[in-house]
């Protein structure tokens, strides 16, 4: 039998690493970045075209290569940071395994610039597809300019599953940010398309997360500050008042390096609690120095998970030290326990009385008044109820036209149909009716999120679309990442009934809102329709107009928890019902659930 195992070539071995290295461009960025802040540059420039799908060039001033050094920084596992197996276990490096330059070049055309201090002149290697094609002297300057081109262009399968140049362009940005935060002492540039995005000098932690985030934020940070032998803690938490109802701002850094922790960052919302409705997600900025010997940060490829040998102790410090950051800046509620239980009644004068509280009476309320008023978040139909209820009620609710109709007799009144169908509210979460067979229970939330996502649908083909003008305008600022998300979704969201124009650099005037928004904050409303249009990017199928329909039809349904009266619930059925596809989601996710009498007898009858 001949021998069937051979060592795979040298391109193939890096079309391998690539694929876990570079994922996209904004993974490029990540890595040439990271290089060039442990070649101890004080400056570095990042330049990027067409979402980086073009070029992604990064400039830097750094200690620079001599020609040996760049021809061997093309090689895998060559590295200058790991001399020894324990060099392994005290990392304070960003990049160390020395893959990601070969693996960059083995999917982009790429050039390399580069010159030592003291260097007379420097070097110059063009390479394609990891394959030298030239080297030569040159004149530069001293540190590493790196130029990649055609990223994936030998990978086409690669190339083509790349989102849009908006969603790329907003992933370069979170690489590009966390780099830049974690080092303030270093000057960050970034350019994409020939427009200036970042400009940001060297300074401290602080002014580092100002410059970025802008002015506003020096007065919304609340220092925190703890040290113990297993970590010590340093950074900044917003204040809750300027939570918002997207998780953009929030940042953990493990001895310089960008990480992401679940269970960590439910440490913070635990300080928090009782601070910040169950929506809306505070603002961090918070840096862990710890032991490397009692971490692992190689457990994935892109280096941002890692493990934590005392990891339930870190997030009991980490919850600490936020709420005493917290309660120390008057922030977080706290009681006095040295203060008299007795009530604090001010002392009268003499001859002085206690006054009588005072009663406000409203003469116009009317008990009687049966037409409900209509309230914030409340549920928004383009037709006007009429006086008897849907008459293709029986055959629109249930396929199968078993319903059973049950009815509530009451007095005529005006305004309201003599006669409804029998609903019911549960846990203020969902509609509950019987049918024939059993009984059905539809998701309210779901049920208005379905009827919005084909009625936006409806209005975008037909470029027909209700806007509710606001009396005052709204000015929203955004940071540079979520900005380019709704430049580009712009024209399409004005198409859905918003009236929204950019207004300098990050801002952006809302004039007018959907109709179907009825009264909802204009900036509260972008910032829900940001937050879910970033956690719907991970399903690919959908093209950003489906995903953003869907996340205006999420940021725009009704709350959870909302309190519904017979006709509002009504009404959504009936609504629901019309709908192409009543009983789901896009996703899948099931809005009605039905439930037979046989499933309930098996309940009762199990022993």
């Amino acid at each position: 039998m001949p021998d069937i195992i051979q060592l795979l070539p040298d391109s193939v071995a890096n079309q391998i690493a690539a694929g876990e290295v570079v994922q996209r461009p904004a993974s490029a960025v990540k890595e040439l970045l990271e290089n060039a802040i442990d070649a101890n540059a004080t400056e570095v420039s990042l330049v990027v075209k067409n979402a980086g799908k073009t070029l992604i060039q990064v400039i830097d001033n750094g200690i620079g290569m001599t020609p040996t050094d760049a021809r061997l920084c093309l090689e895998r596992h060559a590295t200058s940071k790991i001399k020894k197996v324990e060099d392994l276990f005290a990392l304070r490096t960003m990049g160390f395994r020395g893959e990601a330059v070969p693996s960059i070049a083995a999917v982009s055309q790429m050039e390399i610039k580069t010159k030592p201090e003291g260097g007379n002149l420097g070097t110059h290697i063009t390479l394609e597809g990891n394959e030298v094609i030239s080297q030569e002297v040159t004149q530069c300057p001293k540190g590493t300019n790196l130029i990649i081109k055609n990223l994936f262009f030998n990978i086409p399968a690669r190339r083509n599953f790349l989102k849009s140049n908006p969603v790329e362009t907003k992933h370069i940005i979170e690489e590009f940010l966390r780099v830049s935060m974690i080092h303030p002492d270093v000057t960050m540039n970034m350019t994409s398309d020939n427009n200036e995005v970042y400009r940001l000098q060297k300074g401290n932690f602080r002014q580092r997360i100002v410059n970025i985030f802008g002015n506003k934020y020096d007065q919304r940070l609340v220092p925190v500050e703890e040290t113990t032998d297993i970590v010590a803690v340093i950074g900044f938490v917003g204040k809750p008042e300027f939570a918002k109802k997207t998780r953009g701002e929030q940042y953990f850094f493990v001895n310089e390096r960008f990480i992401k922790s679940p269970y960590l960052n439910h440490a913070i919302q635990a300080a928090f609690e009782e601070l910040l409705p169950k929506n809306q997600f505070p603002s961090y900025f918070l840096k862990m120095e710890i032991d490397p010997a009692k971490i692992d940060i190689n457990i994935h490829p892109t280096k941002t998970e890692i493990k934590f040998e005392e990891e339930r102790a870190i997030y009991a410090i980490i919850r600490t030290a936020v709420k005493q950051a917290l309660g120390k800046f008057n922030i977080a509620p706290s009681l006095d326990f040295e203060q008299e239980t007795s009530f604090n009644i001010p002392m009268l004068k003499k001859g002085e009385a206690i006054p009588l509280p005072s009663i406000e009476v409203n003469t116009n309320f009317n008990p009687f008044e049966s037409k409900p008023r209509q309230t914030q978040n409340s549920i928004s139909f383009p037709y006007k109820r009429e006086e008897k209820p849907n008459p293709n009620w029986e055959k629109i609710y249930q396929p199968s036209n078993d319903f059973q109709s049950e009815t509530i007799k009451s007095e005529p009144q005006q305004g309201a149909p003599v006669e409804s169908k029998k609903v019911f509210q549960l846990h203020k979460k969902y509609i509950l009716s019987h049918i024939r067979s059993g009984f059905i229970v539809v998701s309210q939330k779901r049920a208005h999120e379905r009827i919005l996502i084909d009625r936006l649908t409806l209005q975008l083909e037909n470029h027909k679309s209700s806007s509710q003008q606001l009396l005052f305008p709204e000015d929203v600022v955004l940071n540079a990442e979520d900005s380019t998300l709704i430049l580009a979704l712009l024209d399409e969201l004005n198409e859905l009934g918003f009236d929204m124009r950019p207004f300098g650099k990050f801002h952006f005037i809302i004039h007018g809102i959907p109709a179907e928004a009825n009264g909802q904050n204009g900036g509260d409303l972008i910032e829900s329709l940001l937050e879910e249009f970033k956690q719907n990017l991970s399903e690919l199928k959908n093209s950003p107009k489906e995903n953003m329909i869907r996340s205006l039809a999420q940021s725009m349904s009704i709350r959870k928890d909302k309190q519904m009266s017979q006709e509002e619930m009504i009404h959504l059925i009936d609504e629901l019902f019309a709908c192409e596809m009543p009983y789901s989601l896009p996703n899948g996710k099931p809005i009605v659930i039905n439930y037979s009498l046989d499933d309930l007898e098996k309940q009762f009858n199990k022993r």
